[in-house]
């Protein structure tokens, strides 16, 4: 087995010196396809690298990215100019005063195309990027990311912080945190293989650092501190731990690794310690865009009830309101079962100490007369009742007694 630690790549190059490496490779083959370990045993570069100087010069629109499995990327209109223009260096290149500095004097408003259209997610999905600090969101965390600067993204559930960092990073890796997460859940451990014996598997820190990939931690602040205290040494001037796990090996992160974690203040549990927000030097509070949710159509009233229950949220009369996630499965639940139905269970989805809150303006904005969380009724005769596909009269029957 190959340990965690083990690189191929020569001496560390920056960043920007390796996109325009890769660049340069797809520029002189305009007609072929090229996978990363192809690119990488030409450049003399590990995988890892060139996956993620490749996909960043694909974020910035500098090459083009196929194949249905395995990744293929081309060279297109601007790959030949990517491979002359200088840009930021990757994490530990640098030391972090001469890289805030360099950020500065080589960071310009045209150094990377506004990434302003609807993305879409490797899931799938489109993610709709929004401003921030004069950026496109997506834009400027992979500027943050080029700078080595750590953020935390904190907010409410369901008002895209996940869906922000899976748009804005194409090799990202994901730790669903919670109170059960353990330092092997970060870090690996040894699991028993077909053969028999036990192999050590490498966990999506490892994974990330050796292969210089983005790393979210999920609701990080419901993971125990001592848990997280694994990560800190891969985030500060040393770049690496140690696996006690698998015979205290050394793991050092390849450039382009980055942490970002999510953190939702008003979930039970949820601890933001002091050494946890220290090591984020960026925090950003992400709310539900209301006129996003309009423009995606969502029913305009129920939008108002949103922003209404926000509002007594801000001043502390009420502790949730729907965010982006719920209005947009508000939209989903009343294309299948109809207005009546996706109300009901817009009052029934809110916590039970909010919901005579919740129904009441739901009340006021719909024009009903009563509302309550959606329920089943009494039973239907059976000649109302639709079979589902393969099932038989005497199996409904019997249900039915």
């Amino acid at each position: 087995m190959t340990t965690p630690g083990t690189s191929t790549s020569p001496a560390r190059t920056k960043g920007g010196e390796l996109r325009a490496k890769v660049a340069r490779l797809l520029a002189d083959r305009p007609a072929d396809t090229l996978t990363i370990g192809g690119m990488a045993r030409q450049l003399g570069h590990s995988h890892g690298a060139v996956r993620n100087a490749a996909l960043t010069l694909v974020r910035r629109g500098e090459a083009d990215q196929g194949g249905s499995g395995q990744p293929e990327f081309r060279a297109n209109a601007k790959t030949a100019a990517a491979a002359r223009t200088a840009v930021i260096s990757p994490p530990g290149t640098h030391a972090p005063r001469v890289q805030a500095a360099t950020a500065r004097t080589t960071i310009t408003a045209a150094a990377t195309p506004r990434q302003t259209g609807p993305i879409r997610r490797a899931g799938g999905q489109l993610y709709h990027p929004r401003e921030l600090a004069d950026l496109p969101d997506v834009e400027a965390l992979n500027r943050l990311r080029d700078a080595d600067v750590p953020v935390l993204l904190y907010g409410p559930p369901g008002t895209g912080k996940t869906s922000l960092v899976e748009a804005a990073f194409g090799d990202l890796l994901t730790v669903a945190g919670d109170g059960d997460t353990t330092v092997g859940d970060l870090i690996g451990e040894y699991t028993q293989a077909d053969s028999g014996g036990y192999v050590f598997q490498c966990g999506p820190l490892v994974t990330a650092m050796t292969e210089g990939r983005a790393l979210l931690i999920d609701d990080a602040t419901l993971i125990s501190p001592k848990v997280l205290a694994a990560l800190y040494p891969a985030m500060d001037g040393r770049r690496q731990i140690q696996v006690k796990a698998h015979k205290g090996e050394t793991v050092k992160a390849e450039p382009g690794f980055y942490v970002v974690a999510g953190h939702n203040p008003g979930v039970h549990g949820a601890v933001l310690t002091e050494a946890l927000s220290s090591r984020f030097s960026v925090q950003i509070q992400v709310g539900t865009d209301y006129d996003l949710a309009l423009a995606l159509r969502v029913d305009a009233r129920v939008v108002r009830v949103a922003r209404h229950l926000a509002h007594q949220v801000e001043l502390g009369e009420l502790g949730w309101a729907p965010q982006l996630r719920e209005l947009l499965s508000y939209q989903k639940t009343e294309a299948v079962l109809g207005t009546n139905a996706a109300l009901a269970n817009l009052v029934g989805i809110a916590p039970v100490e909010d919901r005579d809150a919740v129904a009441a303006a739901v009340i006021k904005a719909a024009g009903v007369k009563k509302i309550a969380p959606l329920t089943l009724g009494k039973q239907l005769p059976a000649s109302t009742v639709r079979q589902s596909p393969g099932s038989t009269g005497s199996a409904h029957r019997g249900y039915a007694r």
